[in-house]
């Protein structure tokens, strides 16, 4: 779980360990891996028409990336808990929505950084629009969030609880 707050970051112990296992990876063993490749791409000749070589080098890019934004939010990061409190949206909790007051048409959700997304459930952002909209209400509350195209759009929170993974 992760809730960030200006330049802080806050995050589980197993997010922070996570992350922390990805950068080593990248920072290590990913990076001779992909100096390797560059090196068996540039013995092939030509570099100029070389796709092997270019693709190699915009992995490379990628992965820095990668690394530089790991960095950085782990040097900002602060372990902390998961919200321990159901009823009230804050990151690191799961919650269901309905929308505008319909509640057959609902959400579920979890609202965390981007860095802990998975598969299992959609996670939103605290500082998304819907996250932004939906953070510190209760059970039973609306709340309003601004659309892409300029509107507002209501939602009802139906339940927030803590995320268990």
């Amino acid at each position: 779980m992760t809730q960030t707050t200006e330049s802080v970051t806050w995050l589980t112990q197993e997010a922070y360990d996570q992350l922390k296992a990805e950068l080593e990876y990248l920072s290590g063993p990913a990076r001779t891996e992909i100096a390797a490749k560059i090196a068996a791409a540039r013995e092939e000749g030509d570099l100029r028409e070389n796709g092997g070589y270019h693709a190699a080098k915009e992995e490379q890019g990628k992965q820095e990336l990668r690394v530089r934004q790991l960095t950085q939010l782990l040097e900002h990061a602060k372990v902390g808990e998961a919200p321990a409190t159901a009823g009230v949206v804050a990151p690191g909790t799961v919650v269901t929505i309905a929308f505008d007051g319909d509640e057959d048409d609902t959400m579920t959700f979890l609202l965390a950084s981007r860095e802990y997304a998975s598969s299992e459930i959609e996670t939103y952002s605290p500082q998304s629009p819907l996250g932004t909209g939906v953070n510190g209400k209760k059970i039973g509350e609306n709340a309003e969030y601004e659309l892409p195209n300029g509107k507002k759009a209501s939602v009802k929170i139906l339940e927030a609880k803590p995320y268990s993974g």
